[in-house]
């Protein structure tokens, strides 16, 4: 029998154990590919339309995302090239403008957000698919485009008008958030005080124009009235386009576990926010601590150039801020997944919205959600309706209702 000398044998092993994972991580690596290049990968909330329709600032051409945008003046956090690299093949740009900005200005500039979109899908032909339907996303993904859809961020858009939401459906809009950080005049948001004690009358005949018109309810930013208001007035499931658990970090913008509960019991999905903020109890606390402090810097210095001005002012009176890592997320979607199952979450980060978490900079970190999930063990199929497959169900199922 061959007798090695004990350090000798504490090599042996370890050199086995190092092998074995070098395979297993070849094996994961070989699953990822194979689950991602088999599934529809859609991002559920993307501001990138303010950047486009902004023209990028002071810079008087358009912005070109076919050209890598990090190493920009002030980098964007997705282009072309880098939702390649992350395999993100589908994506609702967000029609966004702050809450404040109401009545014809709103349309206004809600329809050149509109038009900037149509335009990205027109200049590229060969690289974005404008969608509107489930099945044209799948489409435009076997032609190896990007499904470009779109959601409104914000109710006060519509002005107070069905017509209006009317002609947004036509153009293409597939979710109306109901609110954003301020109230409607009809809708109570989770950013704002309580006016209406959620839906008043003409807020709950907004839902019902849009399962008319098949477009989906999404109640991210909304008061939680707001949220039980619209799930009993809704026909259809709604959606919670980037929103996360309150349960882990308790910002009013996340969900709660009944209201997770009860979106997933009408067939609803809830997409998690990417945010730092959301998704860390620690930087919450700080942010809710620095929160007016915060809000005197922006009005004094404006701007995304301003930010870390912003920031540096913040930790010279409250210290450092806490550093979020992009770990959180998982723990916010494996939550979610424990309390409604794989069916009913999905993802919704907010890139180009916010501060990301570290780990998570830009588009091309997505496939590391999908490892760290496989890691916990689940399964190629709920990895697919995670990516995406959870969207365009309820996408369709939204269109089904519309067409009864």
């Amino acid at each position: 029998m061959l007798r090695l000398p004990l350090l000798a044998l504490s090599v042996l092993l370890l050199s086995i154990a190092a092998a074995a994972a070098d395979g297993g991580d070849d094996a994961l690596a070989r699953r990822i590919d194979r689950v991602l290049s088999a599934s529809p990968v859609i991002d559920g909330h993307n501001d990138l339309p303010w950047e486009i329709r902004q023209g990028y600032d002071d810079w008087r051409k358009p912005l070109d995302l076919k050209a890598e945008t990090s190493r920009l003046p002030h980098p964007l956090q997705t282009d072309l090239p880098r939702m390649k690299k992350g395999g993100l093949n589908a994506m609702f740009f967000s029609i966004f403008m702050p809450g404040t900005v109401t009545g014809p200005k709103a349309v206004n500039d809600a329809l050149e957000r509109v038009a900037a979109v149509h335009k990205l899908a027109e200049d590229l032909p060969n690289e974005v698919a404008l969608c509107v339907t489930a099945e044209q996303v799948r489409k435009a993904r076997k032609q190896g485009k990007l499904a470009a859809l779109m959601g409104m961020e914000g109710g006060h858009m519509i002005n107070n008008s069905l017509p209006v939401l009317r002609m947004y459906a036509a153009l293409g809009i597939r979710y109306l958030t109901l609110t954003h950080g301020v109230n409607t005049d009809w809708a109570d948001s989770s950013g704002d005080q309580p006016k209406h004690n959620g839906l008043t009358d003409f807020g709950k005949e907004v839902v019902k124009e849009l399962n008319r018109l098949g477009v989906m309810v999404d109640i991210s930013h909304v008061s939680d009235k707001t949220f039980w208001d619209a799930l009993e007035v809704s026909r259809a499931p709604m959606i919670a386009s980037h929103s996360s658990c309150r349960a882990i970090a308790g910002h009013p913008r996340n969900m709660t576990d009944d209201m997770i509960k009860a979106l997933a019991a009408k067939g609803g999905v809830i997409q998690i926010n990417y945010l730092d903020s959301f998704i860390d109890r620690d930087l919450y606390e700080y942010s809710k601590k620095s929160q007016s402090l915060m809000r005197e810097l922006t009005e004094k210095y404006p701007g995304r150039e301003n930010a870390p001005k912003r920031r540096e002012e913040v930790a010279r009176q409250f210290g450092p801020a806490p550093r979020a890592s992009w770990e959180r997320i998982i723990d916010h979607i494996d939550h979610a997944v424990k309390l409604v199952g794989a069916d009913h979450v999905g993802l919704g980060s907010d890139f180009d919205g916010g501060s990301m978490p570290a780990g998570m900079e830009d588009v091309t970190h997505l496939p590391q959600i999908t490892e760290a999930l496989a890691r916990k063990g689940y399964s190629d199929s709920d990895l697919r309706k995670i990516l995406g497959e959870n969207t365009l169900r309820l996408l369709a199922d939204v269109e089904r209702v519309a067409a009864k």
